[in-house]
């Protein structure tokens, strides 16, 4: 059988709108790995947006709905929402193995394998909304994560800090809150699934912090002063407390960088 084109199915899949046929390939990307060649010098287009949903509203964050969890639809939104995060990060660790070349193979293998870990957590919190008469895309959504993909389409050691370090990072942060709140309104199917993304997404900015690190050294860089650099750059300094020290010293932080990341809150 004829090798397949690595990065033109990297490009296809993440331009697909529909989240099922996304997830479907993403997954079968990760199977067949190692049927792919990778052409290098092939041409790397700029995505201003990928592929979303024909009937996903995009607006602006502050236009979204907020609603206690205490009803079902509350409970829908707050998955909703989640889900779309999780779609996005299929792009993302997809975009990151795209943008990206002349890597080690071991890059590619872990990005597209996180890939496939996003798919599963969206078809999860997926199956659950449709459980409750809800689809992706019947709530309103907002393109920030996509943000910043862009902004770093041309920094490797950016996107390695920026993305899993801080956006999924803060995943590790609240998603405990959101586990107890669910929990006392008897939401176990929901609980369930939030586990399962938090223990992974652990796991996630672990490999996220080996390749920034490793960046690093490739470039001589000193990690830590060059995360804040790149924090104050990108994000105006600004990080969201409070901090949870435990997953985040487990996802690849030390107690120095965690120590100077709380006074700067």
């Amino acid at each position: 059988m004829a090798e397949l084109d690595f990065f033109g199915e990297l490009h296809r899949i993440i331009m697909l709108g529909c989240a099922q046929e996304k997830c479907h390939a993403t997954q079968q990307l990760n199977t067949n790995f190692s049927n792919y060649a990778f052409d290098h010098d092939s041409a790397v287009t700029d995505i201003p947006i990928p592929g979303y949903p024909a009937n996903l509203n995009m607006v602006a964050p502050r236009e979204l709905k907020r609603r206690g969890i205490k009803s079902q639809e509350g409970r829908n939104i707050l998955l909703h929402a989640i889900a779309h995060i999780e779609y996005n990060a299929i792009n993302l660790a997809l975009d990151a193995a795209y943008r990206f070349r002349n890597q080690g193979t071991e890059f590619y293998i872990d990005w597209i394998a996180i890939a496939a870990d996003e798919a599963r957590h969206f078809q999860l919190l997926n199956a659950y909304l449709n459980q409750h008469k809800c689809n992706y895309g019947d709530y309103p959504a907002h393109n920030g994560l996509w943000d910043m993909a862009v902004r770093t389409q041309d920094d490797l050691v950016a996107r390695m800090a920026l993305v899993p370090r801080v956006l999924e990072a803060r995943g590790l942060d609240v998603t405990p809150a959101m586990i107890e709140r669910l929990t006392r309104v008897d939401d176990h199917d929901a609980v369930a699934i939030l586990e399962v993304i938090y223990n992974d997404e652990i796991e996630h900015v672990r490999i996220g912090s080996k390749w920034f690190k490793y960046q690093c050294q490739e470039n001589g860089l000193e990690p830590r002063s060059t995360f804040r650099k790149l924090v104050d750059q990108h994000l105006h300094g600004e990080l969201r407390g409070p901090f949870n020290l435990p997953a985040r010293l487990k996802a690849g932080f030390d107690e120095q960088e965690m120590r100077d990341l709380e006074k700067s809150l």
